[in-house]
């Protein structure tokens, strides 16, 4: 089934942004970019706006993808760092970033604004069955928020029967945000391949923040976070999933911050 291409970047808010790796990344400060994207959504912005959170998987993985694929995702409506490691390259390179902003952490500020406000909010992800139980923990952690849930299948296809579902679960809600917690690259293929037609403010790709907000996964301690170490804390956790995460393409981002350094080098030496 054939979709309509994602619209130029419409940031209802005009974040300054840094070049990095490829991406304009929002220079902004976590508690500004979460008030001003729940403002977004209780404005009731047309059409939906996508957010990604790049981190060091992501940006390795924009290297092997598909350059379809990577133009899209950077014209992402707000692009966020993620991980520490791009905050520090940030700096690294003259471009500062003045901190991360990580979907997880959006997940929950905005979830909890949701809540206070009872603005209908839609969560695409967690696994066939698990529903009721995921129901109860969103009562029990946001309550007042009304909760429209869908668990796709592993096989879950972006552009498929499954993905045609989502969208209009959505828009028979009309929320104004959407939590899509399927992981990179599903999630973000989903959010912009159906972005203009979609009845939602704020479209979110988080990943795995869902498990996070409901305390179904712990994070690292807040030390390790500032210290840039959460990755370590997760590699820790689930060694045999994440490895290759952290260790293989984790190597290959050395490579990308080499090669941005060098075009840093070369850009001053040419004025």
């Amino acid at each position: 089934m054939q979709t309509q291409a994602a619209p130029a970047r419409l940031n209802a808010t005009a974040f300054p942004t840094v070049p990095l790796f490829g991406l304009d990344i929002c220079a902004v400060r976590f508690d500004e970019a979460a008030d001003a994207l729940f403002a977004c959504a209780s404005a009731g912005a047309r059409p939906a706006r996508v957010i990604v959170t790049p981190n060091v998987d992501h940006l390795v993985r924009l290297q092997d993808a598909p350059a379809e694929f990577t133009e899209t995702y950077r014209g992402a409506d707000y692009i966020f760092a993620d991980g520490m490691p791009v905050v520090w390259a940030s700096r690294l390179l003259g471009r500062p970033l003045p901190e991360r902003v990580t979907g997880a952490d959006l997940f929950v500020a905005l979830a909890q604004q949701a809540s206070q406000a009872g603005m209908p909010v839609t969560v695409i992800g967690g696994m066939p069955g698990q529903e009721e139980m995921l129901r109860a923990a969103f009562t029990r952690v946001y309550p007042g928020m009304p909760l429209e849930l869908f668990c796709p299948s592993m096989q879950f296809d972006p552009l498929g029967a499954e993905g045609i579902e989502a969208r209009d679960r959505i828009n028979r809600q009309r929320p104004g945000i959407v939590f899509v917690c399927l992981g990179m690259p599903k999630q973000e293929r989903w959010a912009f391949a159906w972005q203009q037609q979609l009845d939602a403010s704020l479209v979110l790709c988080v990943g795995a923040a869902m498990d996070f907000a409901l305390g179904f996964k712990r994070r690292a301690p807040l030390w390790m976070q500032k210290a840039g170490l959460e990755w370590f804390w997760r590699l820790a956790s689930e060694p045999h999933r994440l490895w290759r995460r952290y260790i293989m393409r984790g190597s290959r981002f050395v490579g990308l911050l080499a090669r941005e350094l060098r075009k840093n080098r070369k850009g001053k030496a040419g004025r």
